[in-house]
């Protein structure tokens, strides 16, 4: 077996580094504790030493045996019981010459020791000093007669053992402090430690930077949009893509209810069971959406959308069926104008000239057909080919198809698929309403009308209308009006009004529950005509629209 390096997980790195930290200050505060106690008792008790020499300084019966050099028994009782009451080790009265009056061996008394001339100058001392009875804090004042003549010296004297015993007390106390606000600490550092490992999810710091890395390669490199929420519904992750196709970036950490994102993606974020390929739209795009909850462990860790824009295949599958539409039409119209023609021959051939002139004028007078080929009310050829395509698919289902009366069109379209899919899914919705409805006979009428480069688009059903709880929801991507499932629906009136919004227009529904009729959709294209045609609009103005003075001035 290979032998390697073991490197501890971070978690435990970290909980280490506290436990070490906390040791050395703790450690080191306990040191310097101790030396800062230690002095400040070594103070104390030489202020007392000092303190029990002045008291004995200040009896004058002494100070006057000691100036008259006088070796009285009274001295070394009263030192004495000064002594006892205090718990000194020593005290000691001693004149200028170095003879003690004092001791606390009685059998020294009398004989010559050591003056501190400094005392006999006047001055106190105190300090911790070492001498035949051990290390002590000692206390010297000088002793004045009644004149104030130094005469001699005071020595009190405190053992060192009760200044290193009382050390010893305090520092037992505060060993036990510092034991229990280790204990603490390395208690708050393990819970810190558990918590950074939770929230990091047992990562280690190379695994997120690698995450990291791969996450910013991943995101900012692929085609689709990620856009990703917490579990406080806050925005984690918003790519490039995502940012192109909802038309705007969303920061991280912004609030999901400040993103004003559109109902179909907020729906998604919100509601927590997966979603996988749930089609929906923005204000020009539309999208196909996956909503994936983002779980480890029983963790929840928010949720994620992958987009991805259909709205380039929308458009080309809404062509393909206007231009397979257009093909069965003309299939459709060759057939019909072959069987006229053959009506036509067998009229003229048997010479009932009569009853063919009147088959051509009933053929003229289809409000839907050419219009004596000069398309005097509606010219462009898209248009004609559209509503020739759904007359034939009408009249497959019992509807009639009809064009209202002040339909006028007099140029040509300059975005014919925009206009023709609007349009063709009004139609189709009318054409699919009127042929589920009660009232019969059924019908569809659509009304063209040139406004300038504006068309408007009128389409009135004779179906039964729509439902008042989809009345709010109409155009939301997947609702439809279709119960009985016979093709895919809930995306056409969505389509519809974005392409009418895309122009600057709008598509509207102005009657829900008409008495006469069904639903009456109403659409505005801005744009989507050729310019003006000063010696068209004259005309028409002059005429009143009607479309045979129309036919008659138009070349």
């Amino acid at each position: 077996m290979p032998w390697t390096k073991w490197y501890p997980r971070f978690a435990t790195q970290a909980l280490l580094a506290q436990v070490v930290v906390l040791l050395l200050v703790v450690g080191f505060g306990f040191v310097l504790v101790t030396v800062l106690l230690r002095e400040e008792l070594e103070q104390q008790y030489q202020q007392r030493a000092l303190t029990i020499a002045r008291a004995i300084a200040a009896d004058r019966t002494i100070a006057r045996h000691v100036a008259a050099h006088e070796l009285s028994p009274e001295v070394r009782q009263h030192a004495e019981a000064v002594r006892i009451r205090t718990g000194a080790l020593f005290v000691s009265v001693i004149d200028e010459r170095g003879v003690r009056y004092a001791h606390i061996d009685p059998t020294r008394v009398g004989e010559t020791g050591t003056v501190t001339r400094e005392v006999l100058a006047g001055r106190e001392l105190d300090g911790i000093e070492h001498g035949t009875l051990g290390t002590s804090a000692r206390g010297r004042v000088p002793l004045r007669d009644d004149d104030g003549t130094v005469v001699g010296e005071v020595v009190a004297g405190i053992s060192a053992g009760a200044i290193y015993d009382r050390l010893r007390e305090l520092l037992q106390a505060a060993a036990g402090f510092t034991v229990v606000t280790l204990l603490l600490g390395m208690a708050g550092a393990a819970l810190l430690t558990r918590q950074l490992k939770r929230q990091t999810l047992g990562l280690e710091p190379r695994d997120l930077a690698d995450l990291l890395r791969e996450r910013e390669a991943v995101l900012h490199g692929i085609d689709e949009g990620v856009l990703a929420v917490d579990e406080a519904d806050r925005v984690t992750v918003c790519n490039d893509a995502a940012a192109r196709l909802i038309g705007k970036p969303l920061a991280p950490g912004m609030p999901l209810a400040a993103t004003k994102l559109p109902a179909g993606l907020r729906a998604l974020l919100v509601r927590r069971p997966p979603a996988r390929g749930v089609t929906t739209t923005t204000e020009d795009r539309t999208l196909v959406v996956s909503a994936t909850p983002v779980r480890r462990g029983e963790h929840d860790l928010g949720r994620v959308l992958t987009m991805r824009d259909r709205t380039e295949l929308e458009q080309m599958a809404r062509e393909l069926d206007v231009v397979r539409a257009l093909s069965d039409a003309l299939r459709a119209q060759a057939h019909e104008y072959t069987n006229r023609l053959h009506v036509l021959f067998g009229l003229l051939h048997h010479g009932h000239e009569r009853e063919a002139e009147a088959y051509v004028r009933q053929l003229m007078n289809d409000p839907l057909a050419t219009e004596h080929g000069d398309g005097a009310r509606l010219r462009d050829p898209y248009v004609r080919g559209v509503l020739a395509a759904k007359n034939a698919a009408a009249a497959e289902r019992g509807v009639d198809l009809r064009l209202g009366d002040e339909s006028f069109v007099p140029r040509r379209l300059t975005v014919p698929l925009d206009a023709v899919t609007v349009l063709g899914n009004l139609l189709d919705n009318a054409i699919h309403a009127a042929a589920r409805g009660r009232r019969r006979p059924a019908w569809v009428e659509v009304s063209l009308v040139a406004q300038a480069d504006t068309l408007e688009v009128v389409v009135v059903d004779s179906g039964d209308g729509v439902p008042e709880a989809l009345e709010d929801r109409l155009f939301e991507p997947g609702i439809t009006t279709n119960a009985d499932g016979d093709k895919p629906h809930g995306i056409g009136l969505t389509l519809a009004r974005q392409v009418a919004r895309r122009h600057g227009g709008d598509l509207a529904l102005t009657s829900r529950h008409g008495t006469e009729c069904g639903a009456v959709f109403v659409a505005r294209l801005p744009g989507v005509l050729e310019a003006v045609d000063p010696w068209v609009e004259p005309s028409r103005r002059a005429t009143g629209g009607s479309s045979e003075a129309v036919a008659k001035e138009t070349p």
